[in-house]
């Protein structure tokens, strides 16, 4: 199942305390990257972020998730309506997250 344009528009109207946000559409889903780091997604209408230490500390019960078969879990982030807690989630996780891969 794809996941809908308007659960994107909700999600990225949720992110907009943050800068820099952006995604790329992949096979029906979506991508979502925070200053060029890739830090989760929307599956299947389903906002998931990548597990790091911080992502486990600020959602500690938070269930892990398989964004598509063959895929690494993620942890799914429940608390889509609280703008400043996806703000601190987001820009906490960053400095955990890999570089952009070089060309």
């Amino acid at each position: 199942m794809a996941s809908s344009r308007e659960y994107l528009e909700f999600i990225l109207d949720q992110l907009s305390y943050l800068d820099d946000i952006r995604y790329v559409p992949m096979m029906g889903e979506y991508i979502l990257y925070y200053k060029d780091r890739i830090f989760g997604g929307i599956y299947d209408d389903r906002f998931l972020v990548k597990i790091t230490k911080t992502s486990k500390e600020l959602m500690p019960n938070a269930d892990e998730d398989i964004p598509y078969d063959g895929a690494k879990p993620m942890l799914l982030v429940d608390n889509v309506d609280d703008r400043q807690f996806l703000k601190e989630l987001i820009d906490s996780m960053w400095s955990e997250l890999p570089e952009k891969k070089r060309k």
